[in-house]
């Protein structure tokens, strides 16, 4: 079972400030870990969303907003996407992921569609 884990931004990673080196020593060999277990399937950093824009569809008609965007609560940072056994096993990935840290990560099933197949 597939599950996506959104990593919330923050005040400094909306600035462009980077984790410290011990910390990105430690998420590399997690990771890693991750990969050698079968677990991790693909990860990915966001810019800030200084960067980005969003698209938003209403009567019809789109608009686009530049960011940055003023609630940071509301911001991604990046994702994981991981395959687990069970729920319990992506609860377990995501303590460990955020050990030591303080944030949020949201954890979300992964519904998968194909074409011809109707989805799960």
């Amino acid at each position: 079972m597939r599950f996506m884990m959104i990593v919330k931004a923050n005040k400094d990673s909306e600035a462009g400030k980077m984790p410290s080196e011990a910390l990105l020593a430690a998420m590399a060999k997690y990771n890693e870990e991750l990969v050698n277990a079968g677990i991790l399937v693909d990860l990915a950093g966001l810019q800030s969303s200084s960067k980005g824009f969003r698209v938003r569809f209403s009567g019809g008609k789109t608009s686009i907003i530049d960011g940055p965007f003023a609630e940071t609560k509301e911001q991604l940072l990046g994702f994981y996407l991981v395959d687990c056994a069970s729920l319990e096993e992506a609860i377990e990935v995501a303590r460990e992921m955020g050990r030591g840290e303080s944030g949020a990560f949201e954890v979300r099933p992964v519904r998968l569609f194909r074409p011809g197949v109707a989805p799960a």
